[in-house]
């Protein structure tokens, strides 16, 4: 029978049992190290769980106030730019719209009258002004026989009741002409009245072409429809009820999305435009897309809040500030239509693609 093999000496497997408590330990601190990207480990993939997907969500507000006769859409329904949403009662906006234009009406109706007023005024000119040459060739002829007369009436041969009645026919005949130069003023002054009223009318009659055409848009805006392709959101008002202007009704999302990425500052360093992002969607399984870094925000997040921080008071602790990174969709990804505003991803950027 063999004899048993003799028993390891107790010095081996101290040493065996140091050496793999050393390799345990060894890799424990490279597995730290590595998880908080510290030397000798440095990954170029910043990541973030502050990531949300977004798009042009666009509210949708009737211009107007009345009550709705029409609901021409459900909640989430697909629509295309320039469908019909919803109607508001137009019945007084019609109403309105004939006014203004029975009202431009009448205002074109004056300016046609000045017209014809100019023209009369014109004539008036011309009549005044015949009736000053008739004057005036009247005191010509009066001036030649006061002349005749006086030379008759020095000799003798006309007596003084004669010259005296001369006197007066030329004495007439000046104020004659003198009072046909004033009218022909008066009537000069009456066709700048016609001309400066006219401009006035002009201006009315604008006025009432201009009140026409808003006549015309408050007219169109009852009915409210869809600024551009997109999908609707919940549809918040029913036929027959009464809603304000500006009051929210409902919503379109159009198919443009991209994700919003808030990164550390500590995380900015070597992030630049154009590098390319993965990005981790929840909503689809933890599905992968790809994308690109589109744009970084000009201040971190804070500074865009309603209330600003101010740190100049009291004990100062530093956080680190987030940067939010805006990330392009890459085309021809047929998970991309399944995306939402809204969706939470977890962004991780490449930033070995390039340096700022």
């Amino acid at each position: 029978m063999k004899a048993p093999a003799p028993a390891a000496p107790p010095r081996r497997q101290l040493l065996l049992s140091a050496l793999l408590f050393g390799a345990i330990a060894l890799a424990g601190v490279l597995v730290v190290l590595y998880a908080w990207n510290l030397p000798p480990f440095h990954s170029t993939i910043q990541s973030t769980e502050n990531a949300l997907v977004r798009g042009q969500v666009t509210i949708i507000s009737p211009q107007l106030s009345g009550y709705v006769v029409e609901v021409a859409v459900q909640d989430f329904q697909p629509v295309k730019r320039g469908d019909l949403l919803m109607r508001i009662d137009d019945r007084i906006y019609r109403q309105k719209l004939d006014q203004a234009r029975a009202q431009l009406a009448a205002q074109k109706a004056i300016l046609a009258n000045a017209a014809q007023q100019r023209g009369s005024a014109e004539a008036t000119i011309r009549q005044n002004q015949a009736a000053l040459a008739n004057a005036n060739a009247q005191a010509l002829r009066a001036a030649a026989d006061a002349g005749r007369v006086e030379e008759l009436a020095a000799d003798g041969s006309l007596s003084a009741r004669e010259r005296d009645a001369t006197r007066a026919a030329r004495a007439q005949s000046v104020a004659g002409g003198a009072q046909a130069q004033a009218a022909l003023d008066i009537a000069r002054q009456n066709l700048q009245a016609v001309l400066v009223n006219r401009g006035s009318l002009e201006a009315a009659v604008a006025g009432a072409a201009a009140a026409v055409q808003l006549a015309e848009i408050d007219l169109s805006n009852t009915r409210v429809v869809a600024p551009r392709d997109g999908q609707l959101g919940q549809v918040g008002v029913r036929q027959g009820a009464y809603v304000n202007a500006g009051a929210q009704v409902t919503a379109i999302v159009p198919e443009q999305l991209w994700v919003i990425a808030n990164l550390k500052e500590t995380q900015m360093a070597r992030v630049a435009v154009g590098q390319g992002a993965t990005l981790t969607v929840d909503a689809l399984n933890n599905a992968r897309l790809r994308g690109h870094v589109e744009r970084i925000a000009p201040a971190t997040g804070s500074e865009f809040s309603v209330l600003t921080p101010d740190n100049a008071t009291g004990n100062y602790v530093k956080i680190a500030q987030r940067i939010p990174v805006r990330i392009s969709l890459d085309p021809q990804q047929p998970l991309v239509a399944r995306l939402r505003p809204g969706m939470s991803v977890v962004a991780s950027i490449d930033t070995a693609g390039g340096q700022p």
